[in-house]
């Protein structure tokens, strides 16, 4: 029989829950079910992968005009963007498993936070509003009258405008969700929840915001960095 068990819940650890054991118990079932979940979102988001890159060797003309319909400049910074965001994510953990102030924890959460809050205004300010004034947003107002040098590849390149705005819009979603998890992390952290002993749930958001990361350093190459060179005017 367990120490813990021995001497009864009062001998827990902070952060440990009744149906543990040990802390390192708890932390590998939190690892395990949040890996379990990652691999349903690669099943999810590899079908749209999937779809994205049959459709796209289908009508690669067409997807190459679209493609350079997009802003690569705001595409490239929001990458960088969530590079450093991963950076200081990681750094809240570190701060967290070598027992530093919560201060110090709180502070790279918020800038996790302020770095993803960046990814979706650049998002939203200068590509989807600007889509949006440029008429290529896939409906009833995509601007086929205005695109000449298209030829007939015009429903084509509303497709490849559809793939756009589904695959950024979900990892969008994404981002939000993250953004939530960082909000109660740091509510957690100003009540004195975490540890040089137990962080789990730092780790466990950590990882999927590794991944929601991940997912956009595909989607970055996938969707503006098809091809040559196309010169719309």
């Amino acid at each position: 029989m367990s120490d813990a068990a021995t001497h009864g819940h009062s001998a827990h650890p902070a952060g440990l829950a009744h149906q543990f054991e040990t802390i390192e118990q708890q932390r590998d079932a939190g690892s395990l079910g949040m890996w379990a979940f990652l691999v349903t979102e690669i099943l999810f988001f590899g079908g749209m992968f999937t779809a994205y890159i049959v459709y796209r060797s289908l009508y690669y003309p067409a997807f190459e005009i679209g493609s350079h319909l997009l802003e690569v400049k705001f595409g490239a910074t929001n990458t960088a963007v969530l590079i450093f965001s991963s950076l200081t994510m990681a750094m809240s953990i570190h701060a967290a498993q070598t027992g530093k102030s919560k201060g110090t924890i709180i502070t790279w959460l918020i800038l996790t936070m302020i770095l993803g809050a960046t990814f979706l205004g650049l998002k939203l300010r200068f590509e989807w509003y600007h889509d949006y004034v440029e008429h290529i947003v896939p409906g009833a107002y995509f601007g086929f009258e205005n695109r000449p040098e298209w030829g007939n590849l015009g429903g084509q390149v509303q497709m490849f405008m559809c793939f756009y705005f589904f695959m950024t819009g979900l990892h969008a979603i994404h981002m939000i969700i993250g953004l939530g998890l960082l909000t109660v992390l740091v509510i957690m952290t100003a009540r004195d929840r975490f540890s040089s002993e137990y962080y789990a749930p730092l780790e466990i958001s950590g990882l999927y915001w590794h991944f929601v990361d991940i997912v956009w350093i595909f989607l970055f190459p996938l969707l503006y960095l098809i091809g040559g060179r196309y010169m719309h005017h």
